[in-house]
């Protein structure tokens, strides 16, 4: 059977749908039946230029990893989930025996297959293929374009709650107002944060982050001529220290950066806001799909 139509990149700038055959699935495999997915970065990067890093597209892939769907058909094995659910995507399958794995780091397995990142394909086609475990259940509160935004959504809560070490009462500033940036911010919230700093270039992204998550926010200054990027970036920091009186130390301190938009000067930025013994997480979104590193500012 190949009633499966497949939204194909074929080179640089240059997509199709396309018929491709429904996949056939083993004991412990379900197939899904595709209905909403979530545009990445990442897709658009390819798109644009047709590799991320050493990940490089040599063979049409299909798009898409941040998905929700309807279980179409289970494996004789299977027992999670049934014909008929409704169910939010996990991605990323791993080989589950390697270190990473057993040790519950199961994003750092070197052998992961990961939707949409060369040479598999990802989830925007009508059916996908995948372990069943990875397929989880939606409870009747949310809704299918709920459980496509759970995949980016994991990410903010892995960047904030278990790399950050979050907690209530702390203050948090995030650089990039995009879709991880806010749910970044909207993860801080839900912890009880006491601050929650937007920082970005863009004033409708700014005001947009207001309204949804973030308490302040902050529009860095234009570069001086001439004025290098350390330069500029210990400016900025000092800038916004001054104008939302935020301290080295104490309670006034930020607790926590996150910088999820990958601009240099923003990194550079975010080691001179953190306060001293603070934590600054970079969200890595575009070249290791959505993950993250901690790193501790004594």
């Amino acid at each position: 059977m190949s009633d499966n139509p497949s939204f194909v990149l074929r080179a640089i700038e240059d997509v199709a749908i396309e018929q491709r055959p429904i996949p056939e699935i083993s004991d412990t495999e379900v197939l899904i039946e595709v209905k909403k997915t979530g545009i990445c970065g990442s897709d658009v990067h390819y798109l644009v230029h047709g590799r991320i890093g050493d990940f490089i597209v040599n063979n049409p892939m299909v798009l898409g990893h941040e998905s929700a769907g309807i279980v179409h058909k289970v494996g004789s094995k299977v027992k999670n989930v049934q014909v008929g659910d409704r169910v939010a995507l996990e991605p990323g399958a791993t080989c589950r025996i390697c270190e990473a794995c057993k040790s519950g780091r199961y994003e750092l397995c070197p052998d992961i297959i990961f939707a949409a990142t060369p040479p598999y394909d990802g989830t925007l086609a009508r059916y996908y293929r995948m372990p069943a475990d990875l397929a989880y259940p939606l409870p009747e509160g949310l809704s299918l374009e709920d459980g496509a935004m759970m995949e980016p959504l994991s990410v903010g809560v892995h960047s904030v709650s278990t790399l950050g070490n979050f907690r209530t009462n702390q203050s948090i500033v995030v650089f990039g107002c995009g879709p991880v940036g806010l749910l970044c911010m909207a993860v801080a919230r839900a912890l009880g944060a006491k601050r929650v700093i937007a920082v970005d270039i863009v004033p409708a992204r700014l005001e947009f982050a207001k309204q949804y998550a973030a308490t302040d926010a902050f529009l860095p200054p234009k570069p001086n001529d001439g004025e290098s990027k350390p330069d500029y970036s210990r400016r900025n920091a000092a800038t916004l220290k001054e104008q939302l009186g935020v301290e080295d130390r104490g309670s006034k301190g930020i607790d926590l950066v996150i910088d999820a938009s990958g601009a240099e000067v923003s990194i550079q930025t975010g080691f001179f806001v953190v306060k001293s013994g603070g934590t600054f997480v970079q969200v890595l979104s575009l070249i290791m799909h959505n993950r993250a590193i901690r790193l501790s500012v004594t």
